[in-house]
């Protein structure tokens, strides 16, 4: 008799729970739904911080790619992002080119350009990503110099380069040949395979390569629009 008297008031105060949940509980339902509904939308836009591969807002290696510091990603071959604002440069719609421009006899220039081979314009800002293949089957990173990024958009058919500096090779000897340069443009994770276009580096004592450093992408001026 005493158990069935407990089951009896166990079973009046589920019932009373049932009813307060009953007349109370949709508000709240309502309220929290509404809040995970907000809190899944702001955590399924896109992220403003990403890296393309590499040198991306959040620095990564050289060998990975370039920044796009403080850039939104941008979705589709230089599509808008839906954002306002232009999409990042993307390699397949990119021509890329390095030229040698060296007129000093202690220091070479290598000019890299991105061409906006796309129908939209498209954003292009930071440090690109280079790694260099020599003859002797050996690879290494260019450095970064210590210049700011400044934001750059390319509209259609512009152009936007950075340069490549690197000790001359003048003592007499074959010097470290170099035979190609990875190149990602900033941002991005695709890269593109360049013949290295200059001369051999000197060879130094604890670096083969020299002192090598690339410069930030800066639009060209008098780069054609079309």
């Amino acid at each position: 008799m005493l158990h069935t008297r407990k089951a009896v008031i166990a079973a009046i105060g589920l019932v009373a729970a049932l009813s307060l949940t009953a007349c109370n509980g949709d508000d709240g339902a309502t309220d929290g739904a509404q809040a995970g509904a907000s809190a899944s939308a702001g955590q399924t836009g896109g992220s403003g911080d990403t890296g393309g591969s590499g040198q991306g807002d959040k620095s990564t290696d050289n060998s990975t790619g370039g920044s796009d510091q403080g850039a939104d990603s941008g979705t589709g071959g230089n599509g808008g992002s839906g954002t306002g604002k232009a999409a990042i440069c993307q390699t397949n719609a990119l021509e890329v080119n390095a030229t040698d421009n060296t007129t000093d006899e202690t220091e070479g220039i290598v000019t890299v350009s991105f061409k906006n081979t796309g129908s939209s314009e498209c954003r292009i800002t930071g440090f690109a990503g280079v790694d260099l293949k020599s003859s002797l089957g050996d690879t290494f990173s260019v450095d970064r110099n210590g210049e700011q990024p400044q934001p750059q958009t390319l509209k259609s058919g512009e152009t936007a380069a950075f340069q490549i500096t690197y000790p001359v090779n003048n003592t007499g000897g074959s010097g470290l040949k170099l035979t190609d340069m990875v190149v990602t443009p900033p941002n991005e994770t695709h890269p593109v395979t360049l013949k290295w276009p200059a001369g051999s580096l000197p060879v130094t004592d604890g670096n083969d390569g020299g002192k090598m450093e690339l410069s930030p992408v800066s639009k060209v001026s008098d780069s054609p629009a079309g």
